[in-house]
């Protein structure tokens, strides 16, 4: 029995991190939103991984509830196709509403020129930018603000939707053969590989991003990390 537990928890830890490696709409949504927001690597690994517990625990309770009230493991995956769906259209809403915000944000800031006429009839010129006008920095620090602070808990919200489907047909043979120890070992190795993976891809792209130079596409930073959302949650939708 050793043995067997060993094996399932050597599974569960490769099955989570190849699984968590190969969904991006595990870390670029939160690389993406932690450059627009100018979120702190503090920040944003905390929020991945407040967002990662939510996202495992979900499916843990479902399948464990479900494996003890008998429920098919048929029925068990039908559910958790159903929350993916869901978590789908939530990614591409929240992405689609993101990404039209930044939009408006970056028309609004656009850069553009003023003309000043001299007394001595010459005019000149010069470019201005509204994020430079001290009444239009508050406006904007205020909306962004408002934006920062929904934006994790509303990527919690979906995260929370996001079913593990490859937990449950890790959790049938223990459970059949009335282990919880070896539950309890699938389970943590699964949800600390996921959690590491996730955090490690995040904290990784986050600092290449901060260190990316994007000049003159600043102003499209919030358009750009709704677009990535939008894009992942199309991926998810159509099974990439």
């Amino acid at each position: 029995m050793i043995s067997d537990t060993l094996a399932l928890t050597t599974a569960a830890v490769t099955i989570g991190v190849v699984h968590t490696a190969l969904g991006p709409d595990h870390y670029l949504p939160f690389a993406a939103m932690s450059r627009a927001g100018n979120w702190s690597l503090r920040k944003t690994l905390l929020v991945t991984l407040a967002c990662g517990v939510g996202h495992v625990a979900s499916s843990v309770v479902i399948g464990l509830v479900g494996l003890a009230l008998g429920t098919m493991v048929m029925q068990l995956e039908a559910v958790e196709s159903l929350r993916a769906g869901w978590a789908a259209w939530l990614l591409i809403g929240f992405g689609l509403a993101y990404f039209t915000w930044g939009v408006v944000q970056a028309v609004r800031n656009r850069p553009h020129t003023h003309l000043h006429m001299h007394a001595d009839g010459t005019v000149h010129s010069h470019p201005h930018v509204h994020e430079g006008d001290h009444l239009h920095v508050h406006e904007e620090e205020d909306a962004t603000g408002k934006t920062t602070v929904m934006t994790p808990w509303l990527l919690f919200v979906i995260f929370v939707f996001g079913p593990c489907e490859p937990l449950i047909p890790l959790l049938i043979y223990p459970a059949a053969e009335a282990d919880p120890l070896a539950v309890l070992a699938v389970v943590l190795a699964f949800s600390l590989a996921t959690l590491a993976t996730m955090t490690v891809a995040v904290g990784l792209m986050t600092m290449g991003l901060q260190t990316l130079a994007v000049g003159r596409l600043h102003r499209y930073s919030h358009a750009l990390a709704g677009l990535t959302v939008l894009v992942c949650g199309i991926m998810v939708k159509l099974g990439w």
